[in-house]
């Protein structure tokens, strides 16, 4: 199998699946095929998806209905599915337009790394509104990533990540049932942990298209960034490193030995009273990739809400 595997997620997306659609056919990477997994949509998205299948082929349009369980679990049932196959494996949001050279970008980098070891392309993104106007670019991460800052944050969006099968297949070991706070963040945890590459590409190659119904995803706002900072105030990213320690055991047997370290110490940190948890999570050197994040993390620790 060498076409990439694009694994679309729909729920209610026809006000912009087209765009999707087209910025998939504009690919300079021509060879791929898509699997949609559409999670109950009320509005003309099965009928879009359907037009795209009897446009290019039930071979390489493959639609079904997906968990419903929301859309991490819609992600991770297509991933983990061994009936999709491809020479890659990239996430597909339904309302973002991809830049013509993603996948071909995204393979360059898979194809430099072993076989057998995980890996994963993923980037920043170029910003857009609903009409498809540019309104900046995501932030641009300049620390190198690794396990010490999985633990902390996520660096990119679901949307931009290409994985190889090696990554995926470590994925399906841990299982599609994995409860965590977003796909993305699942993966970059995974891959980190058991020694794999991630690699971030300063340069975009998606329009994220910022609106209503997504304005989480955006984090360069001084608006996205307070309700982020609200949500770490009020106990929600401990409940997600609580989910995402869960998930992580399911493959620390597959850790390096540093990073099995790591984790042991972090997850034991975070039920200390409040020196030895402040000593310990400061040993594993957990962070995040700017001043305000780490300064919010600090401030988290401080109050036992990491």
């Amino acid at each position: 199998m060498t076409s990439a595997a694009i694994l679309l997620c729909t729920l209610n997306g026809a006000e912009f699946l087209p765009q999707q659609f087209a910025s998939h056919e504009a690919q300079d990477l021509a060879d791929w095929r898509v699997f949609a997994s559409d999670d109950g949509s009320q509005d003309a998205t099965l009928s879009m998806l359907e037009d795209f299948r009897k446009k290019h082929g039930a071979e390489r349009v493959q639609i079904r209905g997906g968990p419903r369980r929301g859309f991490v679990a819609n992600f991770l049932s297509l991933l983990c599915d061994p009936a999709v196959q491809g020479a890659c494996y990239a996430f597909s949001d339904q309302d973002d337009i991809w830049l013509p050279d993603k996948l071909t970008r995204a393979r360059h980098f898979l194809m430099s790394m072993p076989a057998d070891k995980p890996a994963v392309y993923c980037s920043r993104t170029k910003l857009i509104d609903e009409h498809g106007a540019t309104i900046g670019l995501s932030p641009l991460f300049k620390k190198a990533p690794n396990f010490r800052n999985a633990l902390a944050q996520s660096i990119a969006g679901g949307c931009t990540m290409v994985l190889n099968e090696a990554a995926r297949q470590l994925l399906r070991r841990a299982g599609a049932d994995v409860v965590c706070a977003s796909h993305d963040w699942w993966v970059y945890l995974a891959v980190t942990a058991v020694g794999g590459m991630v690699f971030y590409d300063a340069v975009p190659s998606i329009c994220y298209r910022v609106h209503a119904r997504n304005v989480m995803g955006e984090n360069r706002s001084l608006g996205a960034q307070l309700v982020r900072a609200r949500m770490l105030w009020h106990g929600r990213f401990k409940t997600w490193a609580d989910w995402n320690i869960a998930a992580l055991e399911r493959i620390e047997d597959e850790m390096t030995e540093e990073n099995r370290q790591i984790f042991a110490l972090y997850r034991s940190s975070r039920k200390q009273t409040f020196v030895p948890r402040l000593r310990g999570l400061r040993r594993t050197g957990i962070h995040r990739q700017t001043m305000l994040g780490n300064i919010g993390l600090a401030a988290a620790a401080l109050v036992g809400k990491v």
